[in-house]
C-alpha cells in the first residue's frame, strides 16, 4: 500500500467517525477524538461506530500481516496474507459506499423545503 494511498484512506475514516459522532450528538472536535468516547449501547450511531471500529482492526491486522510477511515471518503464509488484505479492502469499500449513502441522504433531507 503506498503512502498515499493509506493518507486517503484515513481521512476517509476520519470522515466515517465524524459522521458517527454526528450522528450520536456528540461535538466534533478531531479526528482521534472518539477513541475516548463510548456511545451507548444502542442505535445507529453506536453500530456505525462499531462497524468502523471492525474494518479499522481489519485493515491493521492486514497491515500487520504483511508486515510479518515481508520480514520473512515463516508462520505467516502469502494466502493468508492476500486473503486479509481483500477482506479489509473490501470492507473499507462497503463502508465507503455506506458514507457516500448518508451523506446523500442527508444532503436531500438539508434540501426539503420547510
Amino acid at each position: 500500500m503506498s503512502i498515499s494511498h493509506s493518507s486517503a484512506i484515513e481521512s476517509v475514516l476520519a470522515q466515517m467517525r465524524s459522521l458517527a459522532r454526528t450522528a450520536a450528538g456528540e461535538a466534533v472536535s478531531g479526528p482521534r477524538a472518539e477513541s475516548s468516547r463510548t456511545v451507548d449501547a444502542g442505535g445507529f450511531a453506536a453500530e456505525l461506530q462499531r462497524s468502523l471500529e471492525r474494518v479499522s482492526t481489519m485493515q491493521n491486522t492486514a497491515t500487520q500481516g504483511a508486515k510479518a510477511f515481508s520480514l520473512g515471518d515463516p508462520d505467516v503464509s502469502l494466502n493468508d496474507v492476500m486473503i486479509d488484505m481483500q477482506k479489509a479492502g473490501i470492507a473499507f469499500q462497503a463502508s465507503v459506499q455506506v458514507r457516500n449513502r448518508l451523506v446523500a441522504a442527508y444532503q436531500e433531507i438539508a434540501s426539503m423545503p420547510l
